[in-house]
């Protein structure tokens, strides 16, 4: 017979609740600031200051989200007979894992990946860019090139050699 710590109804219903608690709220914090940090689209102040407080703490906090949701999983484990019990009790860890994972992922990186083989055009040929437009402009040793900022958008990052020298245009 289990030990009555572990059959209690009320620990056990509470254990589980925690622990689906716990991988929801780890996930919000990473998720929140993928969603909300976003180039070229309308961010207040205070959503971009949450969103990086989310990142700054997520590291920490998802560590502890995932070792309280082990300490629990292993509490529902031990009082646990039927498989599909303990298949859920796995699945429920899942999300606390992957939080904890994608925590130390720069996922901006991700996003903003350089371009791996871009394409140049002289000033002439450039009839895709309209005047006003705006560009990010280098001139090195009377080499002057121009990138426009709406081709760049998703990328963030031009590496191109510019009057002889190797640069990396970048905003």
């Amino acid at each position: 017979m289990p030990d009555q710590s572990y059959s209690s109804p009320v620990k056990r219903k509470l254990a589980w609740g925690v622990l689906l608690l716990e991988g929801a709220l780890a996930l919000v914090m990473v998720v929140v600031p993928v969603i909300k940090i976003h180039p070229f689209k309308p961010q207040t102040p205070e959503v971009l200051a949450m969103s990086y407080a989310l990142r700054s703490w997520a590291p920490a906090a998802t560590v502890l989200a995932l070792v309280a949701a082990l300490l629990l999983a292993v509490f529902l484990w031990r009082g646990s007979r039927k498989w599909w019990a303990r298949a859920i009790i796995i699945l429920l860890l899942v999300p606390a894992m992957a939080a904890t994972w994608f925590a130390r992922q720069n996922h901006f990186e991700w996003m903003f990946a350089p371009l791996s083989d871009p394409a140049y055009v002289s000033v002439s040929e450039a009839d895709f860019v309209a005047g006003e437009e705006m560009v990010l402009a280098v001139e090195v040793n009377g080499d002057a090139v121009a990138y426009p900022i709406r081709q760049i958008a998703y990328h963030h990052v031009v590496q191109d050699t510019v009057g002889g020298v190797p640069v990396v245009a970048t905003y």
